[in-house]
């Protein structure tokens, strides 16, 4: 089963999407059996590079709102974003561009990385404040899951590298009447918009593993807990 996600690493959504799909993938007993696929969608092409500005005065501005306000609305999204595990920081948010972190996670999967950065990138920006538009953040970052350094280096130098793929995925997005993000394509048949309650996203992969004669794997019940085995017991 195939699954493609149009996401921006800034997005609130896309994070709480990103993880009601991993829920939905654990709790369908599908664990293995579907390959993701990240496409790279900009919330806000026009983002300066240098950006520093905090989420509540760029969405303050934007609404034409108080900064108080905007926080108002982060906080509600943040606890969205409890419900399924992720915790946010509203006040850590910065504005930031985010081309070159899609073109990074394109060279992360060429080494099949991807998704393990893409998960660091929307932690980082989402729960630790870090600056995901500026290069030192992203270098550090991408050494954390173990990219190479002079490879890294030389995305960044290079706006050329992997903009190809960026235009493609948006090119597609186009095609597709996307509007927003997170959006999710199933099989090139199902599209899910938005972060839709979990059971939408349950539903439909049994449907498509139905379809597909996917036979589900074990679904483990329960946290871990005291057992025994071949080297003792649980004490």
């Amino acid at each position: 089963m195939e699954v493609e996600i149009w996401s921006d690493y800034v997005c609130p959504f896309c994070y709480i999407g990103k993880r009601q799909l991993e829920q939905a993938i654990a709790a369908t007993g599908l664990t293995g059996k579907v390959d993701v696929k990240l496409k790279a969608y900009e919330l806000d092409p026009t983002t300066p590079k240098d950006s520093m500005e905090p989420v509540h005065t760029v969405l303050a501005r934007k609404y034409g709102t108080t900064p108080e306000k905007a926080k108002e609305m982060s906080q509600g999204v943040a606890a969205r974003a409890a419900e399924v595990g992720l915790q946010y920081d509203v006040d850590g948010m910065l504005n930031q561009n985010t081309l070159d972190a899609h073109r990074l996670v394109k060279y992360a999967e060429t080494v099949h990385k991807d998704g393990e950065f893409a998960e660091r990138l929307m932690k980082a920006y989402f729960t630790e404040g870090q600056a995901i538009g500026q290069h030192d953040v992203l270098v550090k970052l991408a050494l954390e899951v173990g990219l190479n350094l002079d490879d890294v280096r030389a995305v960044l130098a290079d706006t050329k590298m992997f903009s190809t793929d960026i235009e493609q995925d948006k090119a597609i997005a186009q095609q597709l009447q996307v509007r927003g993000v997170p959006f999710f394509v199933i099989n090139k048949k199902y599209g899910i918009a938005g972060a839709q309650p979990q059971e939408v996203f349950n539903d439909t992969l049994r449907e498509v593993a139905k379809e597909e004669g996917i036979t589900p794997g074990l679904i483990q019940k329960g946290g871990n807990a005291d057992v025994c085995g071949d080297d003792g017991c649980s004490i």
